[in-house]
């Protein structure tokens, strides 16, 4: 009868290893989920606050006429 209580603590040891390795993941993977949304996240406000920010510089830059190309003086060959 000693065996089978040795056993059955052995078992029971194994299995609180497993169900602690499965809990430890769970929370990693949370941890990893809750990490990448939040970088998600920041990245879109990030780029919402650049394309509002691009947008009022291209608005706040004075109107330019555009430049009248300069003209070279073409030499025609004597024919």
């Amino acid at each position: 009868m000693p065996d089978q209580s040795k056993e059955r603590d052995e078992a029971e040891a194994r299995f609180k290893k497993t169900q602690k390795a499965a809990h430890d993941a769970r929370e990693a993977r949370a941890q990893y989920e809750a990490e990448a949304r939040a970088t998600r996240e920041k990245t879109a406000r990030l780029k919402a606050l650049r394309l509002a920010k691009e947008a009022t510089d291209l608005a706040a830059r004075p109107e330019k006429k555009p430049a009248a190309a300069k003209r070279t003086p073409t030499i025609e060959s004597a024919g």
